[in-house]
């Protein structure tokens, strides 16, 4: 008597269930709902997929399993075994959450939520559900919870700080970008990434506040030594007093009036560096100043501008004036009243 292969009683979340019999007859009857997909596994291998209706099987509709047990005598008189597992075609949502780090080393964390669906049945039953023994929806979502937070960590970890951190939706559309393709190598369409909070330490949020407002990445390291040394002389007594006696009117001295020092932005983390650094003292990137590249410095911030710019591009600051040398074709700086290359009086 031949049996009604059917995925009964599926709930609105399920994504996936294994047909409980593993021998299977001919002229059994397979019935595939409306968004579903039927598919023939056996030995760690996805075979033949059934898409929605009423199949009857055969040697005829079942090809790649029929190629594999040909060779058995008795083949087609016989029940076979093959585990047949049901997939909802369906959209569904997961959710996502871990802690990882910026390129400047600044801890990062994250959570949201994504949304899928299964695009290619056999592939994903090759690589997920047979591959892990996912047969469960709660053991797919764990394990795709897992496989987007992996990779979410390896993606933010290539921007910085300044560029995810309160960038929600930004954030969203470039790790969904980033995650597309190694959804589909896993058989499914990666539809949405919702980030809900992107959050890092307080140390980090301060630095980051203070270098959006203008102040340089010199003063923020000086204010936190500042804030160190004071928390440090607030919990000892005795040597620590004389040690701080030492220590504090250092590190509260500003700058010589006259003696601003200009700042070079690092192009790779941003990060503000005195213009005599050769490398970024907080990623080690080798830097290379804008007036190297006949470019100026802005004369209220320090950032580095490219030639020709009329007004900062890190405050906002006009940018001082050249006088051209009649004489030399030299430029000199605004107010200037004689040239610095060939000394005529301009």
């Amino acid at each position: 008597m031949p049996k009604v292969i059917e995925w009964i009683g599926a709930r609105e979340n399920d994504i996936v269930w294994r047909y409980p019999n593993e021998e299977i007859a001919w002229g059994d009857n397979l019935i595939v709902h409306e968004y579903e997909a039927a598919v023939f596994f056996r030995d760690g291998k996805a075979y033949d997929v059934f898409r929605a209706g009423r199949h009857v099987l055969s040697t005829a509709n079942l090809p790649l399993l029929t190629k594999i047990f040909s060779k058995l005598a008795g083949f087609d008189k016989v029940p076979f075994r093959a585990t047949i597992i049901f997939i909802s075609l369906k959209q569904f949502q997961g959710k996502f959450g871990a802690q990882g780090q910026t390129k400047e080393l600044a801890p990062l964390k994250f959570f949201g939520g994504f949304w899928f669906r299964v695009e290619e049945p056999n592939l994903f039953v090759n690589e997920v559900v047979g591959s892990q023994g996912a047969y469960t929806t709660d053991s797919l979502q764990s394990f795709l919870r897992g496989y987007l937070n992996e990779r979410l960590i390896d993606t933010l970890s290539q921007y910085s700080l300044a560029e995810v951190y309160g960038k929600l939706d930004e954030t969203s559309l470039l790790a969904k970008n980033a995650l597309f393709d190694a959804f589909s190598r896993i058989g499914l369409e990666l539809i949405d990434v919702k980030f809900e909070g992107i959050d890092t330490t307080p140390e980090w949020r301060d630095r980051l506040f203070y270098i959006k407002t203008g102040v340089s990445g010199t003063e923020v390291l000086r204010m936190e030594t500042v804030q160190k040394s004071s928390e440090s002389l607030s919990k000892s007594s005795g040597a620590a007093v004389g040690a701080g006696a030492v220590i504090l009117p250092q590190v509260f001295q500003q700058p010589p009036a006259g003696q601003t020092q200009v700042m070079v932005l690092c192009p790779k983390c941003g990060f503000q560096n005195p213009q005599t650094n050769k490398f970024c003292g907080n990623c080690g990137t080798l830097l290379q100043t804008q007036q190297a590249l006949g470019g100026v410095n802005c004369p209220k911030c320090g950032a580095a501008n490219v030639a020709g710019a009329k007004f900062c591009s890190n405050c906002g600051a006009p940018l001082q004036a050249t006088v051209k040398c009649p004489k030399c074709g030299a430029e000199n700086q605004a107010g200037a009243k004689f040239c610095s290359n060939c000394g005529a009086k301009l």
